[in-house]
């Protein structure tokens, strides 16, 4: 009786191989499809998801940025991202410096379209690799979306308390008014409590929120028309 042949070692490395890019070709596929999809329909977090699938209260209320007070939006800028207007999805400059900096993609670096990406496709923490693949997610955010529509969906999906997202919810929860009317002050708070909306309650602010939101206020007034380009047509 005649041997059976050996498996080939090339052939188990070429199915491998082969099925890591059709993995990647799928995922792409999906990436787009959504990115399409999110430049027009409301759109969820991970968050949010994660949240449904194990049964937790999603407080959310999607409004159009027309319904979101202007405050609100320099603020956010003034606070996360202020060449928003001008870079095409990734400070290439800041993160350049971060990247030169010990502490790594532990600080700073992300722009409003790289926490978009994130909070729309990625997961919560710091790590190269998902510092990596927020890059081109930026990118084709950017390139997809006008920068009206980037901020409508930042704002609608950030997280603002346990279970709380979007300005709309937050605005009702921590004021108990609509995000339209929120004051200078407020969308302060709102901004200053993003880098760890757990513990900072906009409602209840701590010496360090209140700390913040001054800076944010003090970095609004020197905006200037820098945040204009997110601001709703008139």
């Amino acid at each position: 009786m005649a041997d059976n042949p050996a498996p080939r070692r090339g052939s188990l490395a070429g199915r491998i191989v082969r099925g890591l890019v059709r993995l990647g070709l799928a995922l792409a596929i999906v990436f787009v499809a959504l990115l399409l999809l999110y430049r027009f329909a409301p759109a969820p977090s991970t968050l949010m998801l994660g949240r449904w699938l194990t049964l937790r209260t999603v407080e959310r209320d999607w409004v159009p940025l027309a319904q979101i007070s202007p405050h609100l939006i320099r603020a956010v800028i003034a606070s996360e991202d202020q060449r928003f207007c001008s870079h095409r999805g990734v400070d290439w400059g800041e993160l350049n410096a971060v990247l030169q900096d010990e502490d790594g993609p532990s600080r700073g670096a992300s722009t409003l379209t790289m926490q978009t990406a994130k909070n729309l496709f990625l997961w919560p923490g710091r790590s190269y690799l998902r510092k990596g693949m927020e890059l081109p997610m930026a990118l084709a955010i950017d390139f997809a979306w006008p920068k009206r529509r980037v901020i409508e969906v930042y704002l609608n999906i950030a997280e603002w308390g346990d279970g709380i997202f979007g300005a709309e919810a937050a605005a009702q929860h921590h004021f108990g008014k609509s995000a339209l009317r929120l004051t200078p002050a407020e969308a302060a708070r709102l901004a200053g409590a993003l880098p760890n909306p757990i513990l900072r309650n906009p409602s209840r602010p701590s010496r360090g929120l209140q700390s913040a939101a001054g800076r944010v206020q003090r970095r609004m007034s020197q905006l200037g028309s820098l945040g204009d380009c997110a601001l709703p047509r008139t």
